[in-house]
């Protein structure tokens, strides 16, 4: 099983599908990095030989970042734009839609599940007893 980045490989996958199990790498991406390293699509990860493994392995730590340290880079992203305390920063801090999606209905995901009022809490009408 070839391990790259930090993660297992699945054996029975074209090369294609097995590199979109890292973090940061799609579609175009995986095409790419087999064309660069002049492995065939259509060839499974099992039929990969060390030297192959290691073309792809030195490819990614040269151009590209995946898994733990484009993670990291994204995290920081977030960080920065929270201590400049710009609006997108402080959609984040908020837990509220960052792209300017309306959030009177809809944005469940985003904003958690609802925070009803408790039975005791609710205010109760005037007059009755």
């Amino acid at each position: 099983m070839a391990r790259i980045a930090g993660v297992d490989l699945p054996r029975r996958k074209h090369v294609t599908i097995s590199l979109r199990y890292l973090f940061g790498i799609g579609p175009a991406k995986a095409k790419e990095i087999c064309l660069k390293t002049g492995i065939p699509e259509n060839k499974l990860t099992e039929e990969l030989t060390d030297a192959d493994v290691k073309k792809i392995r030195d490819l990614l730590e040269a151009e590209y970042k995946v898994e733990g340290d484009l993670r990291r880079e994204i995290q920081m992203n977030i960080k920065r734009l929270m201590d400049l305390g710009c609006y997108r920063g402080l959609r984040h801090r908020k837990g509220l839609p960052v792209h300017g999606q309306r959030t009177h209905t809809n944005a469940r995901t985003r904003k958690g599940p609802r925070k009803g009022l408790t039975r005791a809490a609710a205010p109760r009408p005037a007059g009755k007893a």
